[in-house]
């Protein structure tokens, strides 16, 4: 059942709505900020914000307020990067996008294969600019850092799961 159905049903959440649509809004502006594309920030956020994290187009359309075309496209995007999946309404002919389970592991862990593509280039390009000269040095301390990145977030991310599993799971917490 759709959150919408559900609360036709009498499944009123207690929430401000105004307060939720503008919290969408906020936080769909800091990820454009960051760098996102505007729609998908926002398609982004309403999935976030739902209780269920899986919506159908018309019900991103509506809570949105923008065209079927606009949720496809940031759909389209969202679905490349990885941080939702397109499922089918069981019954139905209609599709429900889902947010990925551990969204931003999964996210970060995508990032890390981009950085070491990037790492691959930046060695070729050290090697052309020559180790030695300027750029070279740039780029060579620039393949060092996100070697380190990458280092770094293997660690950060098993103990992040160590800390979710523990403290937010129910674990035994301290």
């Amino acid at each position: 059942m759709s959150e919408q159905a559900a609360q036709q049903q009498g499944g009123d959440t207690g929430r401000d709505e105004e307060a939720v649509a503008r919290f969408v809004e906020r936080f769909a502006s800091e990820l454009t900020e960051a760098g996102m594309q505007r729609m998908a920030s926002r398609v982004f956020a309403a999935l976030l914000a739902s209780d269920s994290g899986a919506l159908t187009s018309a019900e991103l359309s509506e809570r949105l307020q923008i065209s079927p075309a606009a949720v496809s496209g940031a759909i389209r995007y969202l679905v490349q990067v990885s941080m939702v999946r397109r499922e089918r309404e069981p019954g139905t002919r209609r599709d429900r996008y889902r947010l990925l389970n551990e969204l931003w592991y999964e996210t970060l862990g995508n990032r890390d294969n981009v950085l070491t593509r990037w790492e691959d280039v930046l060695r070729e390009g050290t090697k052309s600019l020559g180790p030695d000269t300027p750029a070279g040095a740039r780029v060579a301390e620039t393949v060092a850092f996100f070697e380190f990145m990458q280092s770094e977030l293997t660690r950060m991310l098993e103990r992040w799961r160590e800390y979710r599993d523990k403290e937010l799971r129910g674990g035994s917490g301290s």
